[in-house]
């Protein structure tokens, strides 16, 4: 079995910092989706829209209720989307750091054969 060597710091700092962005990316487009959504279809300014999306993206829940049915449909692919798009961002953002302790592990096993 072939034997990699552990990243070194400023790599591995690399790859989470990277991890981070990419999440910190996902996250924002996904805050302006549902920003320019509830703007749309609740007929909201920014700031309601923004309080709208960041309580659905983070599971909390809407803070308007929808009174049409297209406001409804909206909001209902909007919270489906969140959901995904939230623990998708976790595992992002955590892959590399269970990557890390996996292989190090996997390592000290080696060592000790």
């Amino acid at each position: 079995m072939a034997k990699s060597r552990l990243l070194s710091r400023v790599e591995y700092r690399r790859r989470v910092t990277k991890s981070i962005v990419l999440a910190t990316a996902l996250l924002i487009f996904s805050l302006v989706v549902g920003i320019v959504g509830y703007m749309y279809f609740f007929d909201m300014n920014w700031v309601d829209g923004l309080l709208n999306a960041s309580m659905i993206l983070t599971g909390m829940g809407p803070v308007d209720i929808a009174k049409t049915d297209a406001a409804k449909i909206f909001a209902s692919v909007y919270a489906l989307y969140s959901g995904v798009a939230f623990l998708t961002c976790v595992a992002v953002i955590f892959a590399p750091i269970l990557h890390r302790f996996l292989h190090k592990f996997h390592l000290d096993l080696d060592d000790n054969d």
